[in-house]
């Protein structure tokens, strides 16, 4: 398969957030007061079947409507992969759109550009590409693949996503549909909820597998918590627990 459209789309893309990114610091030089930086950093532990344990540690940064990230991937001596990230949000009368760029050793890159149309309830659509180098996927969603759902605010401090991410590049029939609920307990606490449903296959020609999985997340002050467990992660013939812990500053 040729991949070059992609990769080309890939640069397009990494171009265009970085030169919003640029527009937006120069226009952040006319406002009364600039942003400051906010961090979230996050570690976390895989227990997968048939698999070495694995540890993440990633450190995530905003400033304003931009977003950047660093991160390291360890699954003991059988792969380890270092990644950086960008986006930046851009809000309109008629919504969100956020393009995104990703690399990450052994030659990775990956982008993105989502759309949030409407509001309170909205339309929730995007498309990612890669270029098909080796990637651990801690999404565990297809990066190939467009989304499509919807979403609502319509009751104060609740937030209700359903959304699928679907394969649309490798023919692999692959598509996670997650349904989300984010609550505002009060200014010092979140909880959320993602139970999410997959089927397809790992590559074209392999077996269809099914399955599903949960993750549950709560925020108290600078601090959060997070668990999960995955049927068939990534599509592979194995189940994942998973736990973050860690701290805003």
């Amino acid at each position: 398969m040729n991949s070059q459209p992609s990769f080309k789309m890939a640069l397009g893309l990494a171009v265009c957030s970085v030169l919003i990114g640029t527009c937006n610091m120069a226009s952040a030089k006319d406002a009364d007061a600039e942003p400051s930086w906010a961090f979230k950093l996050t570690p976390s532990l895989y227990a997968t079947q048939n698999e070495a344990n694995a540890a993440d540690v990633n450190l995530r940064g905003n400033l304003g409507n931009q977003t950047t990230w660093i991160g390291q991937y360890v699954r003991g001596n059988d792969f380890q992969q270092t990644r950086w990230g960008y986006e930046y949000s851009a809000d309109f009368s008629w919504g969100q759109i956020v393009p995104s760029v990703q690399l990450a050793s052994k030659g990775f890159v990956g982008t993105s550009v989502n759309f949030q149309i409407g509001g309170p309830t909205y339309l929730i659509t995007g498309l990612g590409r890669t270029n098909l180098k080796e990637y651990y996927n801690l999404t565990f969603d297809p990066n190939d693949s467009y989304v499509i759902g919807f979403g609502t605010k319509t009751i104060k401090n609740h937030t209700l996503n359903l959304f699928s991410v679907k394969d649309n590049r490798l023919n692999t029939g692959q598509i996670v549909t997650h349904g989300t609920w984010r609550w505002k307990i009060d200014d010092a606490q979140r909880l959320v909820i993602d139970v999410s449903r997959k089927s397809g296959r790992l590559t074209q020609y392999s077996d269809p597998i099914k399955g599903n999985g949960i993750s549950i997340s709560y925020d108290h002050g600078n601090q959060f918590v997070k668990w999960a467990i995955e049927q068939k992660v990534n599509f592979t013939d194995n189940n994942q627990q998973r736990i973050s812990a860690g701290l805003r500053f």
